[in-house]
């Protein structure tokens, strides 16, 4: 099971394993208080990727399809994720983004659940 959550809301027991998908560390978080599994960073969009988008909900839909041409390229990333959802069960996927709806962790756990 794949849960979602930003960073800066409060660790829970019933996140299980938790994994950072941003590919730089938030600001203003501190390891021990982000109390994170693993930083997968490389599974994030690319810079350029990234920057493109800048978390323009208009640019949503053409990210999803580039992000997701970029992840084809990362199998063995999205492989690790499921082998590690297979042994925790519970895997949340942590962002930083401000908006819960256009991130690159909805996109991640949609092509996900795609490959499933």
């Amino acid at each position: 099971m794949f849960k979602l959550k930003r960073i800066y809301d409060p660790p829970k027991p019933s996140d299980g394993y938790r994994i950072l998908v941003d590919r730089i560390w938030p600001r203003g978080m501190s390891k021990q208080k982000a109390q994170v599994d693993l930083w997968l960073k490389e599974i994030a969009p690319s810079g350029a990727l990234r920057k493109w988008f800048a978390h323009d909900p208009e640019r949503w839909t053409e990210f999803q399809k580039r992000y997701r041409h970029e992840l084809q390229t990362q199998s063995a990333l999205t492989n690790e994720i499921k082998l590690l959802e297979k042994k925790h069960r519970t895997i949340t996927l942590i962002y930083s983004a401000r908006d819960e709806r256009h991130n690159q962790a909805v996109a991640l756990l949609s092509y996900l659940k795609r490959r499933s």
